[in-house]
């Protein structure tokens, strides 16, 4: 486990994020930055941004805004009042990247454009998360992650052959687009150090899923061949499905390597089918996969569990059990890597929820807040801006902060 204290540095030292978007995709992609060092200010309207009330809450406190919101400062602005665009502007000055997900136009409406912002600051890098993108037929429409994930093929080839197609219960295609958003505005500044300038970053949430669903578009192309939905099967390699074990607890086995294919089948008591001239590659074995989850499955069925996990690890052979959140706090191997972070919140106390995605020897990523109360450092951002805490009551009254 990689260790650091107060003087291990910040890899994103220095890099200053407007984040005002809302929901999932837009602040995802904040949160990312400021778990290394990027210093966020979370932007909300003066009601309390969506994901406040969004999901399971604990004595009136969001939890999913405790997890998402971590290692930002909380202002209240509105953007639509002309001094709340006047306060914006010059926190835009001093600013490395903004990252919005209003409705196209939106920003133009209240005198914020691309072409105002750049004059103020012309190293300004700003990222626009839309479910269909700056342009097109479809640009002016609402979009959410569960309208990317039905048009990127994701639903299409998700749920059982003759099963209706099935959504994920989580946001995907937002995640997804958090990620992306997070390496699009890295690879901007990073030709900031190049150029001198900023850019816009334009991403359409109902692409990054078309990508990461992987060859389907390419084999359309050149085979005309769609996918279909293979429940927990796959095409491209058999046996790989989920199978109930004598205890009654489900696992998963993957056989993506022919060598962990043999090993498998030898494991299984049919070391017979290896021999066979279908079983060569994965493909040709996915043709006859009922016949080998039926062997897979009947071997896994007489035996509990923990016997089945511990007769493939010795044979080297790929297995993992289907875990539920409880299962994965208790879990030894995700205890090691610390997955799940334990926190101090100011208005809930411990709470735990998962840590920096990935680690870093020289300049691992930290939480060292989590989400914070509505409007708690407005007053001290404010102020860095000329914005006195007599005006801020005023502003307070007439709704603008």
């Amino acid at each position: 486990m990689t260790h650091f204290d107060s003087e291990t540095p910040n890899a994103l030292a220095g890099i200053k994020v407007l984040d005002i978007a809302t929901l999932f995709a837009g602040p995802f992609a904040a949160t990312l930055m400021g778990d290394f060092g990027a210093d966020v200010i979370k932007i909300e309207h003066p009601k309390g941004d969506p994901v406040r009330t969004h999901g399971a809450e604990k004595d009136g406190v969001g939890l999913w805004w405790k997890m998402l919101s971590r290692n930002k400062k909380a202002v209240t602005l509105y953007l639509g009042s002309p001094r709340g665009q006047e306060i914006f502007k010059a926190m835009v000055a001093d600013a490395d990247v903004v990252i919005e997900n209003f409705r196209p136009g939106t920003l133009e409406k209240w005198g914020l454009s691309w072409d105002v912002l750049r004059e103020i600051n012309p190293r300004l890098v700003l990222a626009r998360v839309t479910g269909f993108g700056q342009f097109g037929p479809y640009s002016s429409r609402p979009g959410f992650g569960t309208l990317a994930e039905a048009m990127s093929g994701f639903a299409a080839i998700t749920g059982d052959p003759d099963g209706p197609p099935t959504l994920p219960p989580f946001g995907l295609a937002d995640g997804v687009a958090g990620l992306t958003v997070a390496f699009g505005i890295m690879t901007a500044l990073k030709a900031r150090d190049q150029t001198g300038k900023g850019q816009v970053l334009d991403l359409a949430i109902i692409e990054p899923l078309v990508t990461l669903l992987g060859a389907q578009a390419i084999t359309f192309d050149q085979l005309g061949v769609e996918p279909v939905r293979t429940g927990n099967r796959t095409n491209n390699n058999a046996p790989r499905n989920t199978y109930k074990a004598k205890d009654g607890r489900w696992l998963a086995v993957s056989t993506s390597t022919q060598s962990i294919a043999e090993r498998v089948m030898t494991l299984v008591g049919r070391p017979e089918f290896i021999e066979e001239p279908w079983f060569q590659s994965g493909a040709l074995r996915a043709e006859h996969a009922d016949e080998l989850d039926e062997a897979v499955q009947f071997w896994i069925s007489t035996r509990d569990s923990v016997e089945v996990i511990r007769e493939f690890e010795a044979a080297q052979a790929a297995i993992a059990p289907i875990y539920t959140i409880a299962d994965i706090f208790n879990d030894p191997q995700y205890q090691a890597l610390d997955t799940i972070g334990t926190y101090q919140d100011e208005e809930l106390g411990e709470i735990r929820f998962p840590n920096v995605m990935f680690r870093l020897s020289g300049t691992p990523g930290k939480i060292v807040s989590t989400g914070p109360s509505k409007s708690r450092d407005t007053v001290e951002v404010l102020a860095h801006y000329d914005v006195s805490s007599m005006e801020i009551e005023s502003l307070r009254r007439d709704g603008v902060v």
